[in-house]
C-alpha cells in the first residue's frame, strides 16, 4: 500500500476515534440480550442509513433456512429475531468483496449487585469501556463500521462491494448468520472482529446444546424412601458427561491445532430445574448442557456419544433404568473450524493482507490462537467457501461481571481493519 495512504488512514481513525467511543457507549446502553436486539439493530439501522449505505431490515423465518447447513435447531418463535445488513455498493468492483460481520446479541448479565456499575450504563475508566457486551461484541461492531468510517472522511470508499452484517442469535446458534448466508450475501472473504486480544484466530471449537429431561415419583417428603428424586436422579448423569468430556481431552484424541491446550474440551451444565414443592419429592427435573467438539469431529457421532453416556449412567442407576432420561437436542450445533485447514489462495491473501495491517499498526506481525469457543466464522468457512478472518480487541469478563474492552486496542483494531479494507478491497473516490 501507498506510504501516503496508510498514514492518512490511520490518522482518520485516529481523528474520529473519539466518535467512535461515543457510538459505542451509545449502542452498548442497549439491553440487546435475546429477544431484547430490536431497539440497538433500529439504531444500528439508522446508522448505516446516514452513512448511504443500502439498509436490510428483516425478521429471520425459521422455516426458510432451516435446511440451510449449520442450522441449529431452536425451541419457540423467532418473531423478535431481526438481522439488519449495510451493503456498500462499489462503482468500479475492480477489488475483492468483504462481509464485516458482527453480532448485536449479548448474554444475560446476571444478578445486578454483582456488578460494580449497571451493565446497561457504560462508562470509561483508566482506558477501558464498562458494560455488558462492550467487548463481545459490540467494540467489533464500531470497528468495523469506523474502519469504513475512516476511508470516508478522506474522500475514498472501497472498490467492492461491502456487506456490513449486524445479527443475532451468535450467544445461542448461530442462525443470524445462517440467514445472511440464505439471504444471498457472500464474498470473498469475511472479518468477525471477536475479542480476543488482537490475535488471528486460526481454530475455533464446535459446540452441542441438549436438554435432559427426568421423571421420578412424587411423594411426601415424610416418605421419600418410597418416592423417586428427579433432581438427585440428575447427579450420576452429569458425573457421566464429566467423564465423557475427560475421554474426549485426552491427548490422543485432541485436534492437532489444540495439541498445547491442557483442557479445551469444556463441559457446563448451565442451568437446571426442577420439582414444585420443598416438602414433596420432586417429580421432575430438567437440565442444559453445553459441550465443545474440535474441528472435523462429526456432530451425529458426538450426540450418540453424549447419548450413549448418559443412558449408560441411566441404565445402572436402580430408578433410572425403569425411567431413562430424555435428550432434548436445540440451540448450538455448530461445527468447529479450522482456518489453519485451508489452503486456498483466497484464505491465503486475506490472511496476507492482514498481517500486513496489523503489522503497519503494530510493528511486529500478527499472532495466532486456537480459541476454545465459537464463533460465527464457522457458516461463512464451511459452508460458503469463504476464509474467514476473526481478528477483533482486547476485552476481560466477557459472559461476566464488569465486562469490559480496552479502547486503544479498539483503535488499534479499527486502523488495522481500515487498511485491511483498503488493501483487500482496493479503494476508489467517493
Amino acid at each position: 500500500m501507498d506510504h501516503d495512504l496508510q498514514t492518512r488512514i490511520l490518522a482518520a481513525v485516529d481523528t474520529l476515534f473519539d466518535d467512535e467511543i461515543a457510538f459505542l457507549g451509545a449502542l452498548t446502553a442497549h439491553p440487546s440480550t435475546r429477544g431484547n436486539e430490536q431497539s440497538a439493530q433500529t439504531f444500528m439501522a439508522g446508522e448505516l442509513d446516514a452513512r448511504g449505505m443500502a439498509v436490510d431490515r428483516w425478521m429471520i423465518d425459521v422455516a426458510e433456512i432451516r435446511d440451510m447447513p449449520g442450522f441449529s435447531p431452536v425451541l419457540g418463535c423467532y418473531e423478535d429475531a431481526v438481522n439488519v445488513v449495510g451493503a456498500h455498493r462499489s462503482a468500479t468492483r475492480k477489488g475483492r468483496s468483504l462481509i464485516l460481520n458482527g453480532h448485536i446479541d449479548v448474554v444475560p448479565a446476571g444478578p445486578l449487585d454483582m456488578w460494580d456499575s449497571p451493565p446497561f450504563a457504560p462508562h470509561v475508566s483508566d482506558g477501558w469501556l464498562y458494560g455488558r457486551g462492550a467487548g463481545d461484541m459490540k467494540a467489533g461492531l464500531a470497528s468495523n463500521l469506523y474502519a469504513l468510517d475512516a476511508l470516508r472522511h478522506i474522500g475514498l470508499a472501497p472498490a467492492a462491494d461491502v456487506f456490513f452484517q449486524s445479527v443475532v442469535e451468535e450467544e445461542c446458534t448461530g442462525n443470524g448468520a445462517v440467514a445472511c448466508l440464505q439471504r444471498g450475501y457472500r464474498a470473498e472473504a469475511a472479518l468477525i472482529p471477536e475479542p480476543f486480544g488482537e490475535a488471528l484466530v486460526t481454530s475455533q471449537l464446535g459446540v452441542i446444546w441438549a436438554q435432559v429431561h427426568l421423571k421420578g415419583l412424587p411423594t411426601h417428603v415424610a416418605y421419600a424412601g418410597s418416592g423417586a428424586n428427579a433432581i438427585e436422579a440428575a447427579i450420576p448423569l452429569i458425573a457421566a458427561l464429566h467423564g465423557l468430556e475427560e475421554r474426549w481431552n485426552a491427548p490422543e484424541n485432541r485436534h492437532a491445532d489444540f495439541a498445547h491446550v491442557h483442557h479445551p474440551i469444556n463441559l457446563n451444565i448451565g442451568r437446571i430445574e426442577g420439582g414444585d414443592w420443598a416438602s414433596s419429592v420432586p417429580a421432575w427435573c430438567v437440565f442444559d448442557m453445553r459441550i465443545a467438539i474440535f474441528p472435523g469431529q462429526d456432530i451425529a457421532a458426538a450426540q450418540a456419544e453424549i447419548e450413549d453416556a448418559l443412558m449408560d449412567a441411566a441404565r445402572g442407576n436402580a430408578f433410572l433404568k425403569n425411567a431413562l432420561p430424555e435428550v432434548v437436542w436445540h440451540g448450538f450445533l455448530a461445527e468447529g473450524y479450522a482456518l489453519s485447514a485451508d489452503r486456498g489462495a483466497t484464505a491465503a491473501a486475506a490472511i496476507g493482507a492482514l498481517d500486513a495491517a496489523h503489522i503497519a499498526v503494530q510493528g511486529r506481525p500478527l499472532d495466532r490462537a486456537a480459541i476454545t469457543a465459537t464463533t460465527d466464522a464457522r457458516f461463512f468457512g464451511l459452508y460458503a467457501d469463504t476464509p474467514a478472518l476473526v481478528y477483533g480487541p482486547r476485552a476481560e469478563a466477557i459472559h461476566g461481571f464488569n465486562e469490559r474492552v480496552e479502547l486503544e486496542s479498539v483503535r488499534r483494531i479499527t486502523q488495522a481493519t481500515a487498511l485491511f479494507i483498503a488493501d483487500w478491497c482496493g479503494v476508489e473516490q467517493i
